[in-house]
């Protein structure tokens, strides 16, 4: 994805959970509107109609924070418990079961079934099990899009558009200039280049669709007129509606005319090859471990994303094939059915996850070595499953350690055997504290036990063997005695 485009989808998240707080103060505004509340509680068909204006915004809060630490501390479990029984039905009714049940709690609170199926999601992509509940509901994805953007045209007043045109139109116009010059600013505010803001702005100018939600709950709590809401709505989804010809006019009109910095992403390679090891990813650490295994006399077949990555290694004569690893089909075209090893060595920690869960699902045969972005990243790979990890920053941090040690007059060997005993007892310790994150009192606890286990065990092996010997494996002490005796 290009900066700009994550950098709207960054924008566009946090719309959408900014819009939790609003709906949650809305109902401290219907000061004036008491009395239409009242005239309702006699009928009430939510838990809030009736209520205070404080009491209904402390009803939507409790509600909201009841699903998002429901879903830390019940649903995760339930779903690790689900997840044994090994029958992906079974992990997919328990998610659309999820997303009713919130939904329908959303609904009893006075707020929108859409919000709820946004807090849904919240709560899913909080769960280790994310990629494969990812998978599980893709066949439900486009028909619920579509059934989202149904009720968007449905709610459409075009009567009203028609009796009004000049307000519906100079408001359409005003909201999108307003926001985009709001984009433009922020955008260069946080550096984005000029390309890329526009895109960003471009793509951002339209109305977000909680809109819809938000004019709803004020309809109905009384805080504004049906008669205002209604021409609002049919602003936003007309800014809805207009936003592809935005985009249009971005890319045909003004990009054009600027100058795109970021390559376009084409159709992935053909792959005409299969060998014993994939290897997806190749930046700084996929080719050092493709050059090695060339050397050495194995074939790998290099799968790439970035093209101009993968244009300047062609050059230099690597053979790469272009193509998003993490997709199904491209690794089966690259032979993964017939592969023995997969190495996933690019650097986006999502994406490892995905690819890495995607393979062990898809072809179990597989011996899966991942990279690890950092000791974080580590402990999620390891939660998952994956055994066959390595941080990339730490054979060089213990290298350099180790030639430190050298330098301060520690024989070679003996600095060597601190570097492996640090690397065994630091590997076991990433796996005993993997389990142990969420407790943050325990971790700490036992990351200060594994620091004093490890000064230990380095000190007692520096006590077990004599520097004499030591000595005998100092390839810089056998190079002065030679000298010497020369």
């Amino acid at each position: 994805p290009t900066q700009g485009g994550r950098s709207a989808f960054s924008v566009l998240l946090f719309q959408d959970l900014a819009v939790i707080p609003m709906l949650a103060l809305l109902p401290l505004l219907t000061h004036g509107a008491s009395d239409h509340a009242v005239a309702r509680s006699s009928h009430s068909t939510t838990w809030v109609e009736g209520l205070p204006g404080w009491a209904a915004a402390l009803m939507v809060a409790a509600a909201v924070a009841a699903i998002v630490v429901g879903g830390r501390l019940v649903i995760r479990p339930a779903f690790r418990f689900i997840a044994k029984a090994r029958v992906p039905e079974i992990f997919t009714a328990a998610a659309l079961l999820l997303v009713i049940g919130i939904a329908i709690l959303m609904t009893r609170v006075g707020l929108s079934p859409a919000l709820g199926t946004f807090l849904a999601g919240v709560v899913l992509a909080t769960s280790e099990y994310r990629h494969e509940l990812e998978g599980d509901i893709e066949p439900f994805k486009g028909l619920l899009l579509g059934l989202f953007f149904i009720a968007v045209g449905a709610s459409i007043d075009f009567g009203q558009i028609l009796e009004q045109p000049g307000l519906i139109g100079a408001l359409v116009v005003g909201l999108i200039l307003v926001k985009f010059i709001i984009l433009v600013v922020l955008g260069r505010f946080f550096g984005l280049g000029h390309d890329q803001n526009l895109l960003f702005s471009f793509a951002l100018a339209q109305a977000g669709e909680f809109a819809f939600v938000l004019f709803s709950f004020a309809t109905q709590q009384g805080v504004l007129a049906l008669d205002v809401t209604t021409p609002l709505v049919a602003v936003v989804a007309l800014t809805m509606a207009l936003t592809p010809l935005l985009m249009l006019v971005n890319e045909r009109l003004v990009q054009p005319r600027f100058g795109t910095r970021e390559r376009a992403q084409g159709e992935p390679d053909a792959v005409d090859e299969t060998n014993p090891v994939i290897i997806a990813g190749y930046g700084r650490m996929g080719t050092i471990i493709g050059r090695l295994l060339r050397v050495a006399g194995v074939g790998a077949t290099v799968l790439e994303v970035d093209s101009d990555q993968v244009d300047l290694l062609r050059k230099l004569g690597h053979k790469v094939f272009y193509g998003d690893a993490s997709r199904l089909d491209l690794l089966r075209a690259a032979g993964a059915e017939g592969a023995r090893v997969l190495v996933i060595a690019f650097d986006d920690p999502e994406k490892i996850l995905e690819l890495a869960e995607t393979a062990r699902k898809h072809f179990p045969h597989l011996v899966i070595y991942c990279r690890a972005v950092g000791r974080t990243h580590a402990y999620e790979l390891v939660e998952a499953g994956f055994d066959r990890v390595y941080r990339e920053t730490l054979d060089t941090s213990l290298r350099i350690g180790g030639d430190v040690i050298s330098e301060l007059g520690i024989p070679a060997f003996e600095a060597l055997r601190r570097v492996r005993r640090f690397r065994r007892h630091d590997e076991a310790a990433l796996r005993e504290l993997s389990g142990q994150r969420e407790d943050a009192t325990m971790y700490m606890h036992l990351v200060r036990q594994q620091t004093a286990a490890l000064e230990q065990a380095l000190s007692s092996d520096l006590e077990e063997m004599g520097s004499e010997l030591d000595a005998a494996w100092d390839s810089t002490s056998l190079r002065e005695e030679a000298a010497d005796s020369g």
